[in-house]
């Protein structure tokens, strides 16, 4: 399950391109916000978040009564609030898992030549926002050859915006992916139209399963044949796994077995994790959510010391951490002023009343999915398909 609640189906394994995912693309794009991805940051990533977190919360609430021991692992976007609400309105111990990082160290490896193995890096940084301030090779420092190299070679199509982003802020984007990358900045928000997004973005979206030329598809409930063809889908799916080409080595993937292992064995394993700061980056906030290397052990795991942001850096997040409370906050009282405030602290910021209208509209299209938030006076719940073009 990549979204637990994300979609609003009663059967699903994947949230892009559901019928709320897309009510939560098209309705900002009426109002001027093109988004790509729409999982981690801007009005689609909220909208996710004020889903998913409900649920996350009444998980954490069982477990608390029947195993208060257990450790709660999260795949699911958006990450950060994801986590933040986990953190702050839970007693369960909680570690949010990705792969961005570890994609990063390869992408930086193959730029610099070298086993991405054999890399030793540093970064700061909030899930799917992050970059390297060290990164050397046998005791080398070679973040200065990363740099030269992200200035004059030249990126895939699909990693250009965030090369020409790392030579302007003289910092290294980890995780070179574009579509994510956008999420963090303005430029969706000063578009005519899906077409005319910057870089590859336009084909990104599409390859998300968002085309802005599209209708809305059909909403259709989770039938008994639905879940059928769920079902025999699974089925095939796992009957296709295999055996991985190569044994967990923490860079190729998550390390969630490596995780698991460890931490039920009270072995200390370093693994990449979200976790609440704490003192990792010491100039961020101690409640802040990032991704951090780790150290495990048999409570859960321990954030490493990560070293200060740089100044510029440091500005840049202390923002999406104060988004990534509102949202966490909103979600789990249902409280439609923090949502707004999460609206217009977002770098795809809109002015306060067309933003309240579009968080109305948003708010409306998921209704049966978010019973903490009340319509105020004037305003009644409309139907989701009369609000959209």
């Amino acid at each position: 399950v990549t979204s637990i609640g994300g979609s609003g189906a009663e059967v699903t394994r994947n949230v892009y391109g559901s019928w709320y995912h897309n009510a939560d693309m098209h309705i900002p794009a009426k109002y001027g916000i093109h988004q790509v991805i729409g999982d981690t940051a801007g009005p689609a990533g909220m909208m996710m978040g004020l889903r998913s977190i409900p649920a996350y919360m009444h998980i954490c609430k069982r477990m608390e009564s029947r195993c208060p021991n257990a450790i709660l692992l999260n795949h699911s976007n958006p990450m950060a609030p994801i986590m933040r609400a986990l953190h702050k309105y839970s007693s369960i111990t909680s570690i949010g898992i990705c792969h961005g990082v570890q994609g990063g160290i390869a992408a930086a490896a193959q730029l610099l030549d070298v086993p991405a193995g054999e890399l030793e890096c540093r970064w700061i940084g909030t899930n799917h926002y992050y970059w390297f301030t060290a990164v050397c090779h046998h005791g080398h420092d070679l973040l200065p050859e990363l740099m030269k190299r992200t200035r004059e070679q030249t990126a895939p199509e699909a990693h250009a915006m965030s090369a020409d982003l790392s030579a302007a802020y003289g910092h290294r984007i980890v995780y070179p992916d574009d579509g994510h990358i956008i999420e963090f900045y303005p430029f969706a928000a000063q578009v005519s139209g899906q077409q005319a997004l910057p870089y590859a973005l336009a084909e990104s979206a599409r390859n998300h399963g968002y085309d802005a030329a599209q209708p809305m598809p059909e909403r259709q409930p989770a039938s008994s044949q639905v879940r059928a063809e769920f079902l025999t889908e699974y089925a095939r799916i796992l009957d296709a796994v295999e055996l991985p080409e190569r044994l967990d080595d923490g860079i190729h993937g998550e390390g969630l077995a490596r995780l698991i292992s460890a931490i039920a064995r009270g072995r200390r394993q370093v693994c990449i994790l979200n976790l609440a700061n704490g003192s990792a980056i010491p100039n961020l906030p101690a409640s802040a959510e990032v991704e951090v290397e780790a150290v495990t052990e048999t409570a859960g795991a321990r954030a490493l010391t990560m070293g200060e942001a740089p100044h510029v850096l440091k500005g840049i997040l202390e923002k999406r951490f104060v988004w990534q409370e509102l949202v966490a906050d909103a979600a789990v009282k249902g409280d439609r002023n923090a949502a707004l405030q999460a609206l217009l602290i977002d770098e795809m910021a809109i002015p306060p009343r067309q933003a309240e209208l579009m968080l109305g509209e948003l708010l409306s299209a998921s209704a049966d999915l978010l019973p903490k938030f009340s319509q105020p006076s004037g305003c009644p719940v409309q139907s989701a398909r009369a609000l959209l073009p």
